[in-house]
């Protein structure tokens, strides 16, 4: 792999050189344009103004004195577009007359419906003609966001939800199917995926782009695969950096504030720091380079869910806690997920003659015990930080070729949310890209490297330091012994369990106390696997995670066809599986794997009928070498009748299984996760020893306990047993109630086979969607009212979903606990394995969403959106749980005014969404089957003004998010999130 990506790159260099030499053809002649640009209102001069010629790349900026000037290889005629965030672009023809002393005035826009997007068709256009939604954000409603930072803002965009996981790490989200750490969404930056390719999603922005060097995002909900390829089923958000030829000087901005939310412990209040600098200059028309540095420190937000997930008295996990239930199992509590049945250890007692048999009828009958646990803020790093370098080279080698060098590099430290909450400490990964563009078209190498540092899964700490101090084992058999001489003192249930916890729990190790931080560095210094099954209990929490991604791209948009518009493209990428051996499977040969994919597309657009009728076709072929190649076919058609813009589409999406999805291989306390691959049931003998899956197991142990507590079927195994002893042998004799206790499940399994059903292979492929849309868009009341609305219909096909499979680990035929299945019962005779499967269910869900902003006088502005999502078919799933976590309702209002005066604005923010259901596998099993992990509706109220210095160039910005310190969660497990109240100070050397 090495040698490939060192012969990657000379292919890079030698492009480059070449289309160097190609420079040295003389020109006929060169010319140097000047001018001044001016505001149409005001008259002053205007700076940063972005020059450009009409179909090349080579431009300049208006100085600080709004002047500028401009040398092109070529003679006129030719055309100059003038542009400024806020004004209305100008095209001015240049002729011979007038390449000097130009005077160009620009008028301010309306901030409504003007706005030119690329990432629907890859080509610009309209937003208004856009075929498929698009949401964006500019410059302005990126600075004027009433949110702390940008991504923060994204909440307000029609649709869109979001997932707080901590402080820096945030997932966002589009038409349903939401999670943490969301695979269905692909995030970009500057054309390059910012997935952290071992866990194949973005981590929100820790690692990102930094907001001063941000000049616009631009996000489309739902399927976009036919021309991004795979993973952008649930949607993709599409973010671009400021070109260091339009966007120069020196900028810097320092934003601090506190964070507030009642039960942090031990300080509820505590300050965040954050500060962005960037620089950017032009050493000629030719060469612009530009450096950025973003550093946030922040307290995180604490997950201090408390509730109790083993369900007491099975209805509800409000009123369980470790007083009144011996198998609490918190929320945000790590370690008590290890119980056990307290009848099976007082067996095990009996059977060692620790405890004599009558002991067993003080021990109470089908009641789990859990170990104590540690919570969360014990344990993970809530030391929130984030760095964010960047640095790229332009070079225009030709006035029609752009060249790029760019490199950028993110640490931090942070909180997130998967089959565990995960600590990642000092966790950084780094994008290095090398570029080639011209006007109609584009050659793109990257690679993404990603490094987790000192990152480990909180759990599963949790049980290492427990096992560290005291094995499982020794600690339930106190337990136990505690509860029975409890008992046989007189004391209630209660009051034994009381005692037994003290008994077991003494010596145990306390937060905070040097043997603590000894036993949490040792199990945070292992790698996950360790060891589980046998004391003593070596368990290793760390999360080791190196894997690379290569991509290689190419678009072409032909300017020379003239009955219609075509653009093609097409992908090489690589992952690169680097887990050290601890998290990802590997060959024969001892390596962990590659995965190649490749793809290409073609897409072509056709106006009609006056040029009010545009259709669009698309189609793309991705090929995994793991899985079948992927058809993505994309059909649209907007048609324009005066200001009204109608919009119909078609479009296929599909997600390729994750890296993990298709190679991990892991130990955990709870299961052996595994890939879906056939690689993996031939390593685990899937074929020569069956697997069940988990709710077979649980069905036919159901049967098996029912037939043997039927008093009529124990009275005829009694006989049966009784029939093999010397008449008048008592039933209560110690040798027939041995044979008794052995004959009794056998009899019970052998009239439950029925339900013991082996679970069928099928072939593991990429998860699929087929979606349906149609919109509507306008300008209206004289371009004062802006209307978008649209409707979706989704067709999942193939869903991936976990699967827990049980399997008998030791096979004997010629044992009947083997051969009849009671193996499969108990976890000391039995392999658990979690591995993706595809559901054979077609899984719909439809929703829409309307906007409506209104520009009043004098500059205010007023709007808001409201979406709606839903699962269509639930009652078809046969108890399949999709974790579509939506609310069904969600609804933002927004009022603003930008300019109040010449230099003050504002804007304030509300938004509302309803309760919903979340499914993930964080959520404890019993209360995910109840369907009890119900996130509370919420309100959210959001301010800011900003006051613009002119004399200094700043820009003072005073805000708090969420006001009324309502806390509130996102999704279940994840912290509390609290009220931020922040000022920053922006300085712009070109106010841009």
């Amino acid at each position: 792999m090495q040698k490939f990506t060192e012969n990657v790159w000379r292919v890079i260099t030698i492009m480059l050189v070449v289309v160097s030499l190609s420079t040295t053809a003389v020109y006929a002649q060169t010319t140097t344009v000047s001018g001044t640009v001016t505001e149409g209102g005001t008259k002053e001069t205007l700076v940063g103004v972005n020059i450009v010629v009409k179909g090349k790349v080579v431009g300049t900026i208006t100085d600080l004195n709004g002047k500028f000037t401009l040398r092109v290889n070529q003679a006129p005629p030719m055309t100059l577009i003038f542009s400024m965030v806020g004004f209305s672009s100008k095209e001015v023809e240049i002729t011979e007359e007038n390449v000097s002393g130009l005077n160009v005035t620009l008028d301010e826009a309306s901030i409504l419906g003007q706005e030119i997007v690329v990432s629907a068709s890859r080509v610009e256009e309209s937003v208004l003609q856009s075929p498929v939604t698009v949401e964006k954000m500019d410059i302005i409603s990126i600075r004027e966001a009433p949110q702390a930072s940008f991504y923060d803002g994204l909440i307000n965009l029609k649709g869109v939800e979001m997932s707080t996981q901590s402080l820096t790490f945030k997932s966002f989200n589009t038409r349903g199917f939401n999670a943490n750490g969301n695979v269905r969404t692909v995030q970009m930056i500057d054309g390059m995926d910012n997935q952290a390719p071992g866990l194949n999603f973005s981590v929100g922005n820790i690692v990102g782009i930094s907001e001063l060097d941000l000049e616009s995002l631009e996000l489309l909900p739902g399927a976009a695969s036919a021309l991004y390829g795979p993973n952008a089923i649930n949607g993709i958000l599409l973010m671009n950096s400021k070109n260091p030829f339009q966007y120069q000087g020196f900028s810097a901005q320092i934003k601090t504030g506190i964070m507030d939310e009642g039960s942090r412990i031990p300080n509820p209040t505590t300050g965040f720091y954050d500060f962005a600098a960037r620089y950017a200059t032009a050493f000629s028309d030719r060469v612009a380079l530009k450096v950025n540095v973003n550093y946030l420190r922040a307290d995180d937000w604490q997950a201090n869910d408390f509730r109790d997930q083993s369900l007491l008295n099975g209805s509800s996990i409000e009123g369980g806690t470790r007083t009144n239930n011996p198998g609490y199992n918190g929320v945000n509590v790590y370690g008590d997920e290890s119980a056990t049945d307290m009848q099976s250890v007082g067996r095990s007692l009996v059977n060692a003659g620790l405890l004599p048999a009558a002991a067993l009828g003080l021990i109470p009958q089908n009641v789990l015990v859990s170990r104590t646990g540690y919570n969360e803020r014990d344990l993970a790093d809530y030391g929130t930080k984030s760095l964010k370098l960047n640095a790229a080279l332009h070079w225009r080698i030709t006035d029609k070729t752009e060249a790029i060098l760019q490199g950028s590099q993110g640490f931090g430290t942070t909180v997130y949310t998967g089959a565990d909450r995960y600590s990642i400490a000092n966790f950084s990964m780094g994008q290095y890209k090398a570029e080639l563009r011209g006007s109609n078209w584009f050659l793109r190498a990257y690679t993404t490297q990603e490094r987790s540092g000192d990152a480990f899964a909180v759990g599963i700490a949790a049980n290492g330091i427990n096992e560290t101090w005291k094995a499982s084992e020794q600690w339930y058999g106190e337990y136990v012994g505690a509860f029975v001489q409890a008992k046989l003192q007189g004391a209630q249930d209660a009051q034994a369990h009381g005692v037994a916890r003290g008994v077991a729990d003494t010596g145990r190790l306390v937060p905070g106390t040097p043997e603590f931080q000894q036993a949490l560095a040792a199990t945070t210094g292992r790698p996950i696997p360790g060891q589980f099954l046998t004391p003593p209990r070596q368990i290793g929490s760390k999360f080791v995670d190196k894997t690379n991604l290569y991509h290689f791209e190419g678009s072409y948009t032909f300017k020379d066809i003239k009955w219609a518009d075509f653009v093609v493209g097409a992908n090489y990428r690589i992952f690169q599986l680097n887990s050290e051996k601890t998290l990802f499977a590997v060959d024969d040969d001892g390596n962990e794997f590659n995965i190649r994919e490749y793809g290409g597309y073609a897409q072509g657009s056709k106006r009609l009928i006056n040029d009010n009728l545009k259709l669009t076709a698309s189609v793309r072929y991705d090929k995994n070498e793991n899985f079948a190649g992927q058809w993505s076919p994309r059909v649209s058609a907007v048609y324009t009748a005066g200001q009204h813009n109608f919009r119909a589409s078609y479009q296929t999406g599909f997600r390729i299984p994750t890296t993990q999805d298709q190679f991990i291989d892991l130990i955990t306390p709870q299961a052996r996760l595994i890939g879906g691959l056939p690689f993996f049931r031939d390593r685990y003998n899937f074929g020569s020893n069956p697997v069940y899956s988990l709710a077979t197991v649980q069905n036919f142990g159901a049967g098996v306990q029912t037939w043997a507590a039927n008093p009529q079927n124990q009275a005829a195994v009694m006989a049966e047993v009784l029939a093999l002893f010397p008449p008048g042998t008592p039933p209560n004799d110690p040798a027939v109630m041995a044979l008794f206790s052995q004959v009794l499940p056998v009899r019970a399994a052998q009239n439950n086979q029925d339900k013991r059903v082996e679970f069928q292979q099928t072939e593991f492929k990429p998860e699929i969607v087929r979606s349906y849309e149609i919109g509507y868009k306008s300008l209206l009341a004289n371009n004062k009212l802006l209307i978008d609305g649209y409707y979706y219909y989704n067709r999942f096909e193939n869903f991936i979903g976990g699967q827990v499979l049980i399997q008998d680990r030791n096979p004997n035929p010629q044992n009947p606990a083997s051969s009849l299945g009671l193996n499969l019962l108990s976890a000391n005779t039995r392999n658990v394995f979690s591995m993706p499967v595809n559901r054979p269910e077609t899984i719909k869900s439809y929703g829409w969403a309307l906007g409506l902003d209104y520009q009043l006088p004098k500059g205010y502005t007023i709007g808001g959106n409201v979406s709606f999502n839903k699962l269509d078919n639930i009652d078809e799933l046969d108890g399949f749980q999709p974790s579509f976590n939506t609310p069904e309702y969600r609804t933002v209002l927004n009022f603003a005014n930008r300019q109040l005066t010449r230099n003050f604005g504002f804007g304030v923010s509300w938004r509302w969404q309803d309760e919903f259901v979340w499914q993930s596998s964080f959520v404890g099993p019993a209360v995910s089957t109840a369907g009890l992990s119900v996130m509370p509706a919420f309100s959210i109220f959001d301010a800011q003004v900003s006051y613009k210095v002119r004399s200094i160039k700043s820009i003072i910005k005073v805000g708090g998010n969420n006001l009324f310190n309502s806390g509130y969660r996102q999704a279940w497990g994840n912290p509390t999130v609290g009220t931020m109240y922040f000022v920053s100070i922006t300085f712009d050397q070109f106010m841009n």
